[in-house]
């Protein structure tokens, strides 16, 4: 399976600790062993997963989808706002299609 990540995953992985980077590597291993792994969300953002993990007692949301074999690493972040900005990214996501 190959991974996809966005820009808006790409920047905040380059702008964290090395140790976050890290953990974040590890948490795509996970995924890409078990794609179901994260929960699968309703609405708007319907087929998105969401993986929850804690690092350095922060909880961090990554968001994800799995389509034809593609692992495609939408976004990542703190708890606070998350789902509000994940639903615009993935709306300015579409219209830039």
């Amino acid at each position: 399976m190959r991974a996809i990540a966005s820009n808006k995953f790409i920047k905040f992985k380059k702008k964290t600790i090395k140790k976050l980077q890290i953990e974040l590597d590890n948490q795509i291993k996970e995924i890409i062993k078990n794609p179901e792994r994260g929960e699968i969300k309703k609405g708007d953002l319907q087929n998105i997963r969401v993986v929850k993990f804690k690092f350095q007692e922060q909880l961090f949301l990554l968001s994800y989808e799995i389509k034809n074999n593609t692992l495609y690493l939408y976004s990542i972040g703190s708890h606070q706002n998350y789902y509000k900005n994940l639903k615009r990214f993935l709306k300015d996501m579409q219209k830039n299609k």
